[in-house]
């Protein structure tokens, strides 16, 4: 095995081990994976889906999920690759490049929920190693633990520049349904996809 194999290695208890094993023997597919994994979120940072009081995005979903199929390594390495193609100005952030891009997209208002991607997509992945995400409960836990490290980052963040009252109402509240919904579609779609494809271990 060599060296970037050792890197990026997928353990057999995440979900894309047993969904694509060649993927597990190759460090070339498995940056190919992650490429595609971040032109994945820049689409889920896109596309509004109408929701109640406010549209969402997919991307919060997307993070988790790519955490748990990928594990530690290489579902961390794919969202800090995404922050560094938006690092360098290219627009693959939720209103992007209207809003700004770059650096000074990065540390204005969603700055804190893009690090809370980062910090999640690590804790997720690596609950995911250690056998999480099989099971509705287990799942439902590991994807609970993933949206509140992101949005306790976003609104630490969020609070220094407006308050913390204001970061609330502006930065929280008005997502909540739209993470529930999110959050229940992960619990129900990651155990299916194990039932599916996973083999036990």
């Amino acid at each position: 095995m060599t060296k970037w194999n050792q890197l990026l290695i997928l353990p057999n208890s995440v979900l894309m081990h047993n969904l694509a094993p060649a993927f597990t023997n190759s460090w070339s597919y498995k940056i190919i994976l992650a490429f595609i994994g971040t032109l994945i979120l820049t689409l889920s940072a896109k596309i509004q889906v109408p929701f109640y009081p406010v549209p969402m995005t997919m991307q919060t979903f997307v993070v988790l999920v790519i955490a748990m199929s990928l594990g530690l390594k290489l579902g961390g390495l794919t969202v800090l690759l995404y922050l560094f193609e938006g690092a360098l100005g290219l627009p693959v952030f939720a209103g992007t490049p209207a809003k700004g891009i770059g650096i000074a997209y990065m540390i204005g208002p969603t700055g804190g929920y893009l690090v809370g991607f980062l910090v999640a997509a690590f804790v997720v992945g690596y609950l995911a190693e250690h056998g999480l995400g099989r099971n509705i409960i287990s799942t439902f836990f590991t994807i609970f633990i993933g949206t509140l490290l992101i949005f306790l980052c976003g609104y630490v963040w969020l609070s220094t520049l407006i308050g913390l009252e204001k970061a609330f109402l502006f930065g929280v509240l008005p997502f909540v349904w739209g993470e529930i919904f999110k959050m229940a579609l992960a619990t129900v779609l990651l155990p299916m996809c194990w039932k599916w494809f996973g083999r036990k271990s």
